[in-house]
This record gives C-alpha cells, structure tokens and sequence, in this order.
C-alpha cells in the first residue's frame, strides 16, 4: 500500500527518488527540514521504506546509505543515449548562438545610449552654428585690416614695456659694476662665490634682456592696422 502524500514516508519517497543518488539520513533530514520532520521520524521512514522494498540501501559499518530503486526508471539504449547527445549539441549552440545575440544587443544599446537625441543634436547645430557666425566675423574684421588694438592703447602699453627694460638694463648695470668691484681682489672664484651667496643671473632664470628688447623693436617695426 502506497504512503499518504503528506505522510512522512511519501515525503521521504519522493524525495529519494528525485535526488537518485546515495544519501544517507542525515542527507535526508538537512534537506527535508522545510517540512518539520524530525530525525528520528525521518529514520522511522527509511528503515520502512528500505524494509517494503520501496528504496535500496547499502550498509557500510554502522551507516547505511539509501538509494531510489533503478528499475522504476526508464534506462536509455545507446541510440537513445546518442540521440540526446546530439540533441544536448544541438541545444548548446543554440544556446551560444543567443549569448552572442544577446551580447549584440547590448552592444547596439550601449551604442544608442551614448548617441545625442534629436533634441541634443539640435542644440549642438545651433550652438556650432552661432561659433560659426562669430568666429566668420572676426575673420572678416582681420581681413578688412581692422585694428583689434587701438592705437592709444598700444602705444601706452609700449611706453611701459620700454620704461621696464630701461630698469632692468640699468639695475643689471648697476649690479654688474658693484659685482665687478666685490671680485677684483677677491681670492675666491667668482662662480664659487656667486653660488655661495645665491646669486642667480638672468640666464640662470631663462630670461634675456635682449629677447625682450628684440621684441619690443619687432613691435615697432611691425605695420600698423589701415
């Protein structure tokens, strides 16, 4: 006589069978927790059902290990068992073939996230569009010989970069003539000397008195705007 469905042995049953392969009642009791059976009732159910011949079991020692009885399932021939290799062949490229659909797809939607809407693409024509028009502008200006400095505003600015050399070449003078003084006598070597005091020249720092004055007569040579 077949167990209840909701008897402890039917759970038991239905579960070794679904699992099919060796389990012992311990396998048995950690997986049917879900249904508040305790161990000792799952032990009850397994000995019965090993005992009716419902199950198998092997006993190695003191533990014995269940098994779902093999005759109740069907067992394939060897055509059976090449007939679903090749449908398991089948199904596994298919199902490469969508991981690469799949990974396509992504691929355009990555793609169509990152463009511009139409909205966006407007926005931009028109922005460009106005950096057009300006930048055309003052390439006509500059075309037309239209001074972009005034002449006033030019010549100040000159007077002051030509007051600025003024001093720098008279202080490099001054400094010259009272470094040459200081070196005359003195026993020490002059580079030893000036990189014990920290002296830095002109050069020392990239600059030159003469590229500033070769720029400023490049300037005035330059012609003026019509």
């Amino acid at each position: 006589m077949a167990p209840k469905s909701d008897s402890a042995e039917a759970i038991v049953l239905n579960f070794i069978n679904e699992q099919n392969r060796p389990l012992n009642s311990q396998n048995v009791a950690d997986a049917l927790q879900k249904f508040n059976l305790k161990k000792a009732a799952i032990q009850k159910a397994l000995d019965n059902l090993a005992d009716s011949g419902r199950i198998s079991f092997k006993e190695y020692g003191k533990q014995k290990i269940y098994i779902a009885r093999q005759d109740q399932f069907d067992i394939p021939n060897n055509e059976e068992l090449n007939q679903m290799k090749e449908e398991k062949a089948k199904l596994q490229q298919q199902l490469e073939e969508e991981k690469k659909a799949i990974i396509e797809v992504e691929g355009e939607i990555r793609t169509l996230q990152s463009n511009l809407t139409l909205e966006q693409i407007y926005q931009r024509e028109s922005k460009l569009r106005t950096e057009v028009d300006e930048l055309e502008n003052k390439l006509a200006k500059l075309r037309g010989g239209v001074t972009l400095v005034r002449p006033g505003d030019r010549k100040v600015v000159e007077e002051m970069f030509s007051e600025k050399l003024s001093l720098w070449r008279k202080r490099k003078r001054m400094f010259k003539d009272i470094w040459d003084v200081i070196t005359e006598n003195s026993p020490k070597d002059p580079k030893e000397f000036k990189e014990e005091l920290g002296i830095e020249y002109d050069e020392d720092a990239g600059a030159s008195l003469q590229s500033f004055s070769d720029l400023l007569q490049h300037g005035k040579k330059r012609p003026r705007g019509r």
